[in-house]
């Protein structure tokens, strides 16, 4: 027998907030790919793991991931992102210290020379950015990174989201 409180009954706000507190809670991650007039690729050097990075990192709690980035990029490079556009989505399994997590990619789209030049680092986690060719921005990825942003890449070129598990598409 189910003793659940029905719709308007005292104790139902209770009832769901306590199943609410039981289900799994997820890591969300949200990523920008930035590029300057050339085609040229933005990069971040965190201070806090090796190896450069997407601009972009993790949301807060209940904060949705097209909130997170533009948050991340304005604490981290002053800069302020007026358009998203959804690139893929990727489902990394649990490892190391970490439980899984959901990675957003979104186009941010191409800087003016003006807007370029006047990037800089402004938050203690990044110590430098610069933008580089593609081939070039690649291998400085993280490998999981980096396969998720050519996939984001071809999502840009082609105008088909994607959704990977590990950085793989199903």
């Amino acid at each position: 027998m189910n003793d659940a409180p029905k719709p308007g009954e005292p104790g139902r706000d209770a009832y769901l907030a306590e199943g609410n507190a039981r289900q799994a809670r997820k890591r969300t991650a949200a990523d920008a790919l930035i590029r300057d007039e050339h085609g040229r690729l933005l990069l971040v050097n965190p201070t806090y793991k090796e190896g450069w990075d997407l601009p972009g990192g993790m949301a807060e709690a209940n904060e949705p991931p097209d909130d997170a980035v533009r948050r991340e990029v304005r604490e981290e490079l002053g800069l302020r992102i007026t358009s998203l556009r959804f690139l893929c989505v990727d489902w990394v399994e649990p490892h190391g210290p970490w439980d899984d997590l959901f990675s957003f990619v979104f186009d941010a789209g191409v800087l003016s020379p003006g807007e370029a030049d006047a990037l800089k680092p402004s938050d203690e986690e990044i110590s430098e950015h610069c933008f580089f060719e593609i081939p070039q921005a690649l291998p400085l990825l993280p490998d999981r990174q980096r396969a998720r942003t050519l996939h984001a890449l071809q999502a840009l070129n082609d105008g088909v989201p994607r959704y990977l598990r590990n950085a793989v598409p199903l």
